[in-house]
């Protein structure tokens, strides 16, 4: 197999991965449900080919409050971004994008393929999986100094 053109995962399964974690996403179920908003966003910033450029800043959010407030900074972000949404809020509002490389990164410390270990996103580690993830992501986007 050929490496992933927009991450370069080894593997170039990133699709069939991703499949693969939303559907245990969708269990609801412990490590893998509370982070999907996060893995979510991982996996799109990671594939932005894959993903519309007006979520962006909404991806950058979620993984930015993961990394510096946990899942109950997730949970207060998707809470507030639901709340602008309906129709009785204000309105969604742009979350303010971070200064980001002008072309995204192909090349990440850590990938989709390095959280599903041995494809199947074993529950020990996950969280701990997901942390280093993020943080790679935010790493490989930051401009170069």
């Amino acid at each position: 197999m050929n490496p992933c053109p927009e991450c370069g995962a080894a593997s170039g399964a990133c699709d069939e991965l991703f499949s693969a974690l939303l559907a245990l996403d969708h269990s609801r179920t412990e490590p893998w449900g509370p982070l999907h908003g996060v893995s979510v966003s991982c996996y799109f910033l990671q594939h932005p080919g894959r993903s519309a450029a007006s979520h962006r800043a909404r991806e950058w959010e979620l993984v930015h409050a993961y990394l510096d407030g946990g899942l109950a900074a997730v949970a207060w972000t998707a809470r507030r971004a639901r709340s602008e949404n309906s129709h009785r809020g204000p309105g969604l509002t742009t979350p303010a994008m971070p200064a980001v490389r002008a072309v995204p990164p192909t090349v990440f410390a850590v990938t989709i393929e390095e959280v599903a270990v041995d494809g199947t996103f074993p529950a020990g580690g996950f969280a701990d999986r997901v942390t280093a993830w993020a943080a790679a992501t935010v790493r490989a986007w930051r401009p170069a100094a």
